[in-house]
């Protein structure tokens, strides 16, 4: 299935006449690398995930700062790991390796970069959704826009530049860091429908 050349873009006016939408389900946030093991043994049974990485904004010249957060969304629940506390335990790398595992969400290529410089594996089974929405020659290769054109709604990202080092995340934090990677596999599932999903 094609999507026709009018469905191709949606602009930022007619992307705030949508509804906002958030993600509404089970939200497991991970302190510890105990905690960390055990949800990578749960995420093993998947076979598609969401995902996504938060990390504190810099905003000086040579400033960089590691990944804070790592987002991981199955069919019933998300998953965030805040890695400062966590590290990236085996268990999350046997899922970041796995190519049996589906990792899918946008500019995914420098989140797993940053997340090997904490911990280096090999990296398998990640699918870029703006790549397969650039050869459906859809023009709008963001989450917020993929959304809006193929789902119908809006997000918000207003705690998009907040402070994601910070030890205890505000609940704003949580849903928006959830809702990313929710859409990770939302947006995935509506395009492999559409026939737009590489393999």
């Amino acid at each position: 299935m094609k999507l026709p050349d009018t469905a191709l873009h949606i602009t930022k006016p007619e992307i705030n006449l949508l509804p906002m939408k958030q993600y509404e389900g089970p939200i497991h946030l991970i302190r510890t690398p105990e905690e960390a093991d055990r949800a990578a043994e749960k995420l093993k049974a998947e076979s598609l995930l969401g995902f996504d990485t938060e990390t504190r904004p810099a905003f000086r010249v040579g400033e960089s700062y590691r990944p804070s957060l790592l987002q991981l969304a199955s069919e019933k629940e998300v998953f965030l790991f805040q890695i400062q506390k966590t590290g990236l335990t085996k268990g999350l790398c046997d899922i970041l390796a796995s190519p049996e595992i589906i990792k899918t969400g946008v500019s995914i290529r420098d989140d797993v970069s940053e997340l090997r410089k904490i911990t280096n594996f090999e990296p398998a089974g990640f699918i870029e959704l703006a790549t397969c929405a650039k050869k459906a020659r859809i023009k709008n290769l963001g989450l917020r826009g993929m959304a809006a054109l193929l789902l119908g709604f809006r997000i918000s990202k207003r705690e998009q530049v907040s402070n994601w080092a910070k030890s205890e995340l505000t609940d704003s934090q949580i849903t928006y860091a959830a809702t990313d990677a929710w859409l990770g596999r939302e947006i995935y599932l509506h395009m492999d429908q559409l026939g737009l999903i590489l393999s």
